[in-house]
């Protein structure tokens, strides 16, 4: 990945946290990221292949919360791989980047609570009878959350229509 990647990645999770702690570590965030590339050799071709891991799945994410959540995925991801990096681990600019991301990561707690529901709600076994019996008495409170929360579906279409009985052309 380019720099600027890595850089897009740190300002979007950064634009979650405020500009505080943007400002005062993101020049010395982006040297350390620079070394860590040459760690690396990330800027050979066979990075760029298949496309990019992260920025691509960021796209969809729109809204500040949504954005938090799958930030708070990526965090984790790279705090798995600072993990697993070994001997590098002692290098200074190492050392400087994964502390960045735990102080992101704990100001993420509560994304990484909403990441851990939706884990365990794809886990569920949808083929066993008491939990179909316990999802289908959840079945009208969880549509009518769903409604009473999002009506936005059903007032464009009340707008659309009085619009179209307004027109008398």
């Amino acid at each position: 990945m380019t720099p600027q990647i890595y850089l897009f990645i740190f300002l979007s999770i950064s634009s979650c946290f405020g500009c505080f702690f943007c400002q005062s570590i993101l020049p010395k965030i982006e040297e350390d990221i620079e070394k860590l590339k040459a760690d690396f050799n990330s800027s050979q071709s066979d990075v760029a292949e298949g496309g990019s891991i992260f920025t691509e799945r960021l796209k969809s994410w729109t809204e500040a919360t949504e954005k938090k959540i799958i930030l708070s995925q990526i965090i984790s991801m790279y705090l798995k791989m600072f993990d697993n990096i070994g001997p590098a681990m002692n290098k200074l600019h190492v050392k400087n980047i994964h502390n960045a991301l735990h102080t992101l990561s704990n100001s993420l707690t509560e994304s990484f609570k909403k990441v851990k529901d939706l884990m365990e709600l794809a886990k569920l076994p949808m083929n066993d009878k008491k939990i179909q019996r316990k999802a289908v008495n959840e079945l009208f409170p969880t549509l009518q959350k769903l409604l009473l929360d999002h009506p936005t579906t059903h007032i464009k279409r009340k707008r659309s229509q009085n619009q179209k009985r307004k027109c008398r052309c």
